[in-house]
């Protein structure tokens, strides 16, 4: 049997690198926003054993053995499941390598769901989020989608009351940029004493410990790949005080994250969000590297975009527009320029969870 499932990217709205932990890894703040650009990856189960990766495109960055991410979470999903059997996956690339957009930790997300489907067994809620957190610090915001608060290294999320859907415009250079080297970069940069952030910056971290903030997605908080729905104990407390805490973070002040008159408190964040320049850190150290993404940038926002970011560490930036009109005209100029660039959306965590389930067999 062989099933398909739709591999959604994520951007990054804003993204706060904090001091290097003991571990190797780094704090971190970002805001994850699923996105409808993706690939597709297919999963069959025959007769035998073994775990075959195959990538449609041949893109030689793609690894087709046991340091696939793919691979990786496909082993500890037939090891938890105990299940056994001859495991293809097949990855058809759309989605930029080394772009910043998630696409390797979507691609295990995706395979996961695919290899429950095409096994016809489930994992549990706690074993699904496990799993993922060991294979890659990004992969439990595909569990979740939609708008979602990632702190600790990235594998800390929150779900959030989704961003409305956007118009936006990603446009994927050509080259790629090492998110090691990218640490190591803003490392040595930390190490140099230059003021890294303007005065009117929030330096304060989200609180992400039990007693001081809202918890961690976890065995209690949890999306479910068969019902694709979120389950929370006490979801609308803990969702009403990130919510909070995340407008204050967004706006560099004390905010109740109350909606102003005749708006959303989903609608007050995107334009928090527009409004006060949130900023992505690597941009410090990836711009000098590849000033070429400094000038996309200014691109985008000389094109008309409401707000425009690296995304990760790069080196795919996006651009939010007014509507998807703007977004298309956008596109077109920006290609005439010799960019690769595309209009899309982002996904709201409905959106997501309804549009990346089995597309074919």
């Amino acid at each position: 049997m062989t099933v398909a499932v739709r591999s959604f990217a994520k951007i990054n709205l804003g993204l706060y690198i904090g001091a290097a932990r003991a571990d190797g890894y780094h704090d971190l703040r970002t805001v994850y926003q699923t996105i409808a650009l993706h690939d597709v990856i297919r999963v069959s189960v025959g007769r035998g054993s073994g775990i075959e990766i195959l990538c449609t495109n041949k893109d030689p960055r793609v690894p087709l053995d046991s340091s696939n991410t793919c691979y990786r979470i496909a082993e500890r999903v037939l090891d938890e499941l105990g299940a056994k059997g001859r495991l293809s996956i097949e990855i058809e690339k759309r989605l930029p390598v080394q772009g910043g957009l998630g696409a390797a930790s979507s691609n295990a997300v995706a395979t996961m769901v695919g290899l429950e489907r095409a096994l016809k067994k489930k994992l549990s809620a706690a074993a699904r989020l496990r799993i993922a957190a060991e294979v890659g610090s990004d992969l439990p915001l595909f569990l979740v989608g939609g708008t979602t608060l990632g702190v600790g290294r990235g594998e800390e999320v929150y779900p959030l009351a989704d961003l409305p859907s956007a118009a936006m415009v990603v446009v994927t250079p050509e080259v790629g940029v090492s998110t090691p080297r990218a640490f190591a970069d803003w490392d040595a940069l930390v190490e140099s004493g230059v003021e890294l952030r303007s005065a009117g910056r929030p330096r304060a971290a989200v609180p992400t410990r039990a007693g001081t903030g809202p918890s961690p997605v976890t065995t209690q908080a949890l999306v479910s790949a068969r019902d694709h729905e979120l389950t929370r104990a006490e979801a609308s407390d803990r969702l009403s005080e990130v919510g909070c805490v995340l407008s204050a973070w967004l706006s560099g002040s004390p905010n109740t994250g109350a909606p102003a008159k005749g708006g959303s408190r989903a609608g007050n964040l995107l334009l928090d969000l527009v409004r006060t320049g949130i900023e992505n850190d690597f941009e410090r150290v990836v711009f000098p590297q590849y000033p070429e993404l400094r000038d996309i940038k200014g691109e985008l926002e000389r094109a008309g975009s409401r707000y425009a970011s690296l995304s990760g560490s790069g080196s795919t930036l996006y651009g939010l527009f007014r509507s998807p009109t703007d977004a298309a005209k956008a596109a077109s100029r920006l290609r005439k320029q010799g960019l690769k660039a595309v209009a899309s959306s982002t996904l709201t965590r409905r959106q997501y969870w309804k549009k990346s389930l089995v597309v074919g067999r």
